[in-house]
C-alpha cells in the first residue's frame, strides 16, 4: 500500500506544479490554432510563430537588450528610492503614534490618486526626462512598502516585547531584536508587491512618454500597425514581471522559513 499511495502523492504534487501552466497552455493553443485555421485574422493578432520571428529579430538586431536594459535601468533606481524612502517613512509611523496622527491620514489620502493622476503636474514641473519616470516609478513603489513597514512594525509579539522591557532592552535594541524580525516576512511581502506595481508603471509611464524602453516598443509597434511587435513586446514584459516575482517570492518563503520560531503565527 506505501508505494500506490507515494505514487499518488508524485501524481498529485507534479498536477499541483504544473495546473498554474494549464491556463496559459489553454489561451497558447487557442490562438495558434484560431490563426491556423483563419478564426483570428493576423491583422488582428499575429500567429505565434510570427510573434517568435519578430523576437529573433530583436534579439539578433540588438534592440531588445538595449531597450530591456533601459527598462530595467529605470525600474531599479525608482523602485529602490521608493522602497527605501517607504521603509523609512514606514518606520516612522510604526514608531511614533504622534506622527502616525499627523502623516497617515493625508498620506492615505495621496495614495488614491493613480499614477497617471499625478502625470499633468509633473509634466509642468519636470517635464518628459528621466526624473519624470523615476518619480512616478518610486511613487508605486512607495506606497506599498510605507504600508507593509507600518504593519510590520506594528505586529511584535506582545510577549517577547513585555520581555524586552523586563530584561530593560533600549529603544534601538527593542528595534533590532524584536520588531525587525517580526516585521521581516511582512516587509518581504511589501517589497515584492511594491516590485510590482514599480513594473507595471514602468510600462504605463514607457506608454504615455519615452523613446527607449519595452513600452516604447509597444507603443512604436501600434504606431506602425505591426502587431507582431507589440506581442514581442508584451511577451517580454509579462516573461520579466513573472521571473522577478518568482524571484521574491522565493526569497519571502526562505526568509519565513529563517524567521524564528517566536515570531511566527
Amino acid at each position: 500500500m506505501q508505494a500506490p499511495a507515494r505514487r499518488h502523492a508524485m501524481l498529485y504534487a507534479l498536477a499541483w506544479r504544473l495546473a498554474p501552466w494549464v491556463l496559459p497552455a489553454v489561451l497558447f493553443t487557442l490562438w495558434s490554432v484560431g490563426c491556423e485555421r483563419g478564426w483570428i485574422a493576423p491583422q488582428i493578432l499575429p500567429p505565434p510563430e510570427r510573434v517568435f520571428d519578430t523576437l529573433v529579430d530583436l534579439a539578433r538586431s540588438g534592440d531588445l537588450a538595449r531597450h530591456t536594459l533601459v527598462s530595467l535601468q529605470r525600474v531599479l533606481l525608482g523602485f529602490g528610492a521608493g522602497a527605501l524612502l517607504g521603509l523609512v517613512l514606514g518606520a516612522a509611523l510604526g514608531l511614533s503614534r504622534t506622527f502616525e496622527a499627523y502623516v497617515l491620514p493625508g498620506f492615505n489620502a495621496l495614495v488614491q490618486i493613480p499614477v497617471l493622476g499625478w502625470l499633468p503636474f509633473l509634466l509642468l514641473l519636470v517635464g518628459v526626462g528621466e526624473p519624470l519616470k523615476y518619480i512616478l516609478i518610486a511613487h508605486a513603489a512607495l506606497v506599498p512598502v510605507t504600508l507593509s513597514t507600518l504593519q510590520g512594525f506594528r505586529q511584535t509579539p506582545a510577549a517577547l516585547d513585555e520581555v524586552a522591557r523586563v530584561f530593560g532592552y533600549s529603544g534601538w535594541q527593542r528595534i533590532a531584536f524584536l520588531v525587525l524580525p517580526a516585521a521581516v516576512p511582512t516587509l518581504a511581502t511589501g517589497v515584492r508587491l511594491a516590485f510590482t506595481k514599480a513594473w507595471l508603471a514602468l510600462v504605463v509611464v514607457e506608454l504615455v512618454a519615452s523613446s527607449e524602453g519595452l513600452g516604447y516598443l509597444i507603443v512604436y509597434g501600434r504606431q506602425l500597425f505591426q502587431l507582431d511587435l507589440v506581442m514581442a513586446s508584451v511577451v517580454v514584459v509579462g516573461a520579466i514581471g513573472y521571473t522577478v516575482n518568482r524571484l521574491l517570492d522565493a526569497l519571502e518563503a526562505r526568509l519565513r522559513r529563517g524567521q524564528p520560531s517566536a515570531f511566527r503565527e
